[in-house]
C-alpha cells in the first residue's frame, strides 16, 4: 500500500489544508471552553447553524454561510447576556436555547419536505472544501492567533475567578464577549466541513486528553494543539482508506486517545 497516494488528488491536499488550519484552532479554544466549563456553549452554537441556514433560506440569500455566521455571532451575545442576568442556571439556559434552536431550523427547513438537501450539514464534507474557502479559514485562524497572544492570560484569570479578575481591571465582559464571538466563527464556518452532530466533540476532545496529561497551563494548551492535529491529519488519511466520513473518523481517533490519556492519567496518580 501506497501511503503518500491519497496527496495525488486536489480534493485531498485541500482537505489536509483544511485540517491543519482547523484542528489547531479546536486545540486552542477547546482547552479555554474546558476551563470555562463552557462545553454546552459550543454544542449549542453548534446546533444553532441550523436556524442560521434556515433564516438564509427565508431572506432568500445564495451564500447560507453568512447566516449562519451572523445568527451564530447573535445567538452567542444573547446567550452570553441571558445567562449573566438570570437566576437559571447557565446550563439549563443554555440547554434551552440550544433546543429552541434546533426545532425552529428543523421546522423551517423541513418545510415541504425539502430537509435533505441540508442533511449534508450534520456530518460534514471536508473534502468538499475549495481554494478559497480555505482562505476564509486561515483569516479567522489568524485573528484568532491574535487574540489568543493579547488576551489569553486574562481569559485564564476570569475563568480562575471572575470577582478577582475585575477587581484587576481587566474587561471581563468585553473579553467575554469577545471569546464568545470567535468561537461562533470557528464553529460556523467549520459545520460545513466538520458537520453539526460532531462539531462540538472535535472541540472538547482534544483539550479533555491534554488535560489528562498536562502538568502545567503551558503543557495543557501544547498538548490540545498536538493532539487535536494527530487526529485531524490520522482521521483524514484513515477515511480515504476506510472509505468512511471524515468528521466521524477524526472524533473516534480522538475518543481513543482521551481514553488512553485517561487510564494513563490514572496510572501516574
Amino acid at each position: 500500500m501506497n501511503f503518500t497516494n491519497w496527496l495525488n488528488f486536489q480534493f485531498m491536499r485541500n482537505a489536509i489544508l483544511a485540517i491543519l488550519i482547523i484542528t489547531p484552532l479546536f486545540g486552542i479554544i477547546g482547552t479555554m471552553i474546558i476551563n470555562k466549563k463552557m462545553a454546552f456553549f459550543s454544542d449549542a452554537l453548534g446546533h444553532s447553524a441550523l436556524t442560521g441556514i434556515a433564516v438564509g433560506v427565508i431572506c432568500g440569500m445564495k451564500n447560507l454561510n453568512i447566516s449562519m455566521i451572523i445568527f451564530a455571532v447573535i445567538f452567542a451575545l444573547l446567550l452570553n447576556k441571558i445567562s449573566k442576568n438570570s437566576s437559571a442556571s447557565k446550563d439549563t439556559i443554555i440547554s434551552v436555547f440550544s433546543s429552541c434552536s434546533v426545532a425552529i431550523g428543523l421546522a423551517i427547513l423541513s418545510k415541504g419536505g425539502n430537509f435533505s438537501q441540508y442533511s449534508s450539514m450534520l456530518v460534514g464534507d471536508v473534502l468538499s472544501i475549495t481554494s478559497k474557502e480555505i482562505v476564509y479559514l486561515a483569516v479567522i485562524f489568524l485573528s484568532t492567533i491574535i487574540f489568543w497572544i493579547f488576551a489569553s492570560n486574562e481569559l485564564n484569570a476570569i475563568a480562575i475567578h471572575k470577582t478577582l479578575a475585575k477587581s484587576k481591571n481587566i474587561k471581563v465582559e468585553l473579553l467575554e464577549n469577545l471569546f464568545a464571538v470567535f468561537v461562533a466563527l470557528i464553529v460556523t464556518v467549520s459545520i460545513k466541513w466538520v458537520g453539526i452532530l460532531i462539531i462540538n466533540a472535535l472541540i472538547i476532545l482534544p483539550a479533555a486528553a491534554s488535560r489528562n496529561m498536562a502538568e502545567n497551563l503551558r503543557e495543557y494548551h501544547l498538548f490540545s494543539i498536538i493532539i487535536a492535529l494527530f487526529s485531524g491529519v490520522l482521521g483524514l488519511w484513515s477515511s480515504y482508506y476506510t472509505n468512511v466520513a471524515t468528521g466521524p473518523m477524526i472524533v473516534i481517533i480522538a475518543s481513543v486517545i482521551y481514553f488512553l490519556t485517561y487510564i494513563f492519567g490514572k496510572k501516574n496518580k
